[in-house]
């Protein structure tokens, strides 16, 4: 376990707009504000996009499951910032839905807004958040260490 004490810092009000690709926007706005340590929350609709929804199988390193949706979809999701090779990297969980369907993962590849998102970003000062691999995992995770930027 890692644990480390920020504060908050800046805060954004992002809008996306119809056919823009969620997380390429996001990861604009946090590299032009120099956010290296954050949360973001997002809500609106998703004409369409990709998510993984949990491994095939409980093992590691995971072979991912990914769901596509596309047709207008709710979107609630809750997101980290950090920096992986001086690029910012956004880990958005997400719910979406349409009707009576659900889906609950982490977004992947394309997320095409539909209508609108509006995006509360929530900068943490005092602490860097860089991902770098994990051995034990295969995965690229977060690591924070006191300070800011990449």
């Amino acid at each position: 376990m890692q644990c480390i004490e920020g504060r908050p810092g800046r805060i954004f009000l992002v809008r996306i707009d119809h056919g823009e690709d969620l997380l390429p926007a996001l990861e604009q706005c946090v590299r032009e504000k120099e956010v290296h340590c954050g949360v973001i929350q997002v809500l609106g609709a998703l004409g369409r996009g990709e998510m993984v929804t949990g491994p095939e199988e409980m093992v590691l390193p995971p072979v991912p499951h990914r769901e596509d949706f596309e047709g207008g979809w709710e979107i609630l999701a809750l997101g980290t910032i950090s920096w992986e090779q001086e690029a910012p990297h956004i880990h958005l969980h997400s719910a979406v839905g349409k009707g009576d369907r659900t889906l609950t993962g982490c977004l992947r590849e394309e997320a095409q807004v539909y209508i609108v998102i509006e995006a509360v970003i929530t900068e943490i000062s005092g602490i860097q958040s860089v991902r770098s691999p994990d051995g034990v995992t295969g995965l690229s995770l977060p690591r924070y260490h006191p300070g800011n930027g990449p």
